[in-house]
Formats: C-alpha cells, sequence, structure tokens
C-alpha cells in the first residue's frame, strides 16, 4: 500500500510541476493595440436680427399687415456650419407697446406668415424654399444652406383700436436656433 502511495505522489508531484513550467503545448500568444478618438467642432451658429418687422405709419381703428416675402418683412439671417442641421423656434409676441409702456397694440401672426431660405438669401422679396410656413410651428429637416448661410422671413399683422394712442410701437422677436445633429 506504500508503494501505490509513493507512486500516486510521484504522478501527482510531476502533474504539479507541469503545470507550474506551463506545458508546451499550450502555448499562447498576446498582442495589444492602441486606437484614438476624434471629434470635430461645428462651426458656431451665429443669428442675426438683420431688418425689423416694419407696419410703417397705420391709423386708429385700421389694421396693418406685412406678408413674409414684403420688403417691410422681419429677416433674421442664420450663420453656421453649411448643410448641418438645424431646429429653430420664434417666441412671437402677442402685443406692441410704447416705449413708456403706458399704451399697447395687438400684433398677430397667421399660419403662413413666415418662411425660410435656405439658399443663402437673406431678401424676403426673392425667398425660396419653405415658404407660407407657420411661425408658431416650423419646419423640421431645415439645414443651414450650402453657403453657410439662412435666412428667415417673418410678416405679421397689427390691429390698432380706435382709440390707439398716437406714437411709436414696438416689440421683442426672439429667434433661437440651435443644431440638431442631422
Amino acid at each position: 500500500m506504500c508503494k501505490v502511495n509513493k507512486n500516486l505522489f510521484l504522478v501527482l508531484a510531476l502533474f504539479v510541476m507541469m503545470i507550474a513550467l506551463g506545458s508546451p503545448t499550450a502555448v499562447q500568444a498576446q498582442d495589444v493595440a492602441a486606437g484614438s478618438a476624434t471629434a470635430t467642432v461645428q462651426t458656431p451658429l451665429t443669428v442675426t436680427a438683420s431688418a425689423a418687422l416694419v407696419f410703417g405709419t397705420i391709423f386708429q381703428g385700421v389694421a396693418s399687415s406685412v406678408a413674409e416675402d414684403n420688403a417691410n418683412a422681419g429677416v433674421f439671417t442664420i450663420t453656421g456650419q453649411a448643410t448641418s442641421g438645424i431646429s429653430i423656434y420664434l417666441q412671437l409676441p402677442d402685443y406692441m407697446s410704447t416705449a413708456t409702456g403706458d399704451d399697447r397694440m395687438v400684433i398677430t401672426f397667421s399660419t403662413t406668415d413666415c418662411g425660410v431660405d435656405t439658399s443663402a438669401n437673406v431678401d424676403p422679396t426673392a425667398a425660396t424654399g419653405y415658404l407660407n410656413q407657420n411661425p408658431y410651428n416650423l419646419p423640421t429637416g431645415v439645414v443651414i444652406g450650402g453657403a453657410g448661410q439662412t435666412g428667415l422671413f417673418l410678416g405679421g399683422s397689427v390691429n390698432p383700436s380706435v382709440d390707439q394712442t398716437a406714437g411709436a410701437y414696438t416689440a421683442d422677436i426672439i429667434l433661437t436656433v440651435a443644431y440638431n445633429g442631422a
């Protein structure tokens, strides 16, 4: 019995040595590669109110309108990375006020009072592209034009009351533009 234990001990000792020293049939290779990460930041967006929406001289009790393709339309110029997708949003006023704030006049925008031209045109009288758009729900899929510029044109209407206070009235129209990754 002692001889069996001795032989078993030798076999186990050889087995442990083979594992510790490595088996010539179990050779493995190893390799390492290094990758990289890159990014290019696009040209920043610039939004400029190029021309005010101008109703001119109006009369008490007489409504006045300006179409988005009229020379008096409001014009915003958007510049950025050519052919990049953008999201656009207009914040429109309900009233125009005098400088002192003592009177206000209703201003409205119809569902066809906006145009977006991606051909780098900033002249509302020569607008092409997204015409007769709803300024409260501007189109998706708009891109910066191939020349890196897009124009937005805005018309509207004012409705002075019959006893509207004489004087100049103004209101802020805010255009927000952001890249959308499209």
